[in-house]
């Protein structure tokens, strides 16, 4: 691998180690994906989130730094380090988003996507994942509507209890009011409602829901920093009281 690559490689997950706490519920850093794709794009991609657990003493984190190029009109893929920490135990992962825009934006009342991600461990024997859900979109004048529904299901060496593998199933959505390019400001929710065939009754749910800020700041020649943030209060017993997520993209 040449030098440069190495030293940003290590530099990477270096970062990724210094700012991870532990993590016990659903990936904090996790975003509201949306269906468009910008063909030709390029992106450094980073995302961190971290909350606190019902009793207020414990902490979970989640962080990831990633590379992706739009390489269709409708096709933009990525690669991602991660790493999840919880309590004294982390794990460093790598993930593989691909986002496909399955109808033209404004082509119809509501824009269509589809995600996939694959994610493995890194120097682990646990269990690979893979993702996988339709995106929605609409909008009124300067409301912008996200929906999406996701399927995630674990597969390969079983836990350490031998307990079989499901399907699980859960959600996102987000509200926008498009004020200024470079403010707005929204809602954000996600959910983790448990088997996809079978649902963790409400009090075993994981929903989040809060207050979120988006932006985008043109810096010339297709260059931009996008950005997002959101505080998010637990709405189940089974959620974090509170969680904090952001993402910054640098886009060229």
């Amino acid at each position: 691998m040449p030098m440069k690559k190495s030293l940003l490689l290590s530099l990477g997950m270096s970062l990724l180690e210094m700012i991870c706490i532990p993590r016990v519920f659903a990936n904090p850093a996790d975003y509201v994906y949306t269906p468009a794709v910008e063909y030709g794009e390029r992106e450094y991609d980073f995302k961190f989130g971290t909350n606190t657990n019902q009793a207020g003493i414990g902490t979970s984190s989640g962080a990831s730094l990633g590379y992706g190029y739009g390489i269709k009109e409708y096709w933009f893929t990525e690669i991602y380090l991660k790493q999840e920490r919880s309590g004294s135990s982390d794990v460093n992962l790598v993930e593989w988003e691909n986002k496909f825009q399955l109808t033209e934006t404004g082509q119809y009342p509501v824009d269509v996507g589809l995600i996939t991600e694959l994610e493995a461990p890194l120097g682990a024997n646990g269990p690979w994942a893979f993702k996988l859900g339709p995106l929605f979109q609409t909008e009124f004048g300067k409301l912008q509507l996200n929906g999406n529904l996701l399927f995630e299901r674990p597969f390969g060496k079983a836990d350490e209890n031998g307990a079989g593998y499901s399907t699980d199933f859960s959600y996102q959505w987000q509200a926008k009011y498009r004020w200024q390019p470079e403010l707005e400001f929204g809602v954000q929710a996600f959910g983790d409602m448990g088997k996809w065939n079978d649902w963790n009754n409400r009090d075993n749910q994981d929903r989040r829901l809060g207050p979120a800020i988006f932006g985008k700041l043109a810096l010339g020649n297709r260059r931009a920093i996008r950005y997002n943030a959101a505080w998010l209060l637990g709405t189940s017993n089974a959620a974090p009281d509170h969680t904090f997520r952001m993402q910054v993209e640098y886009e060229f």
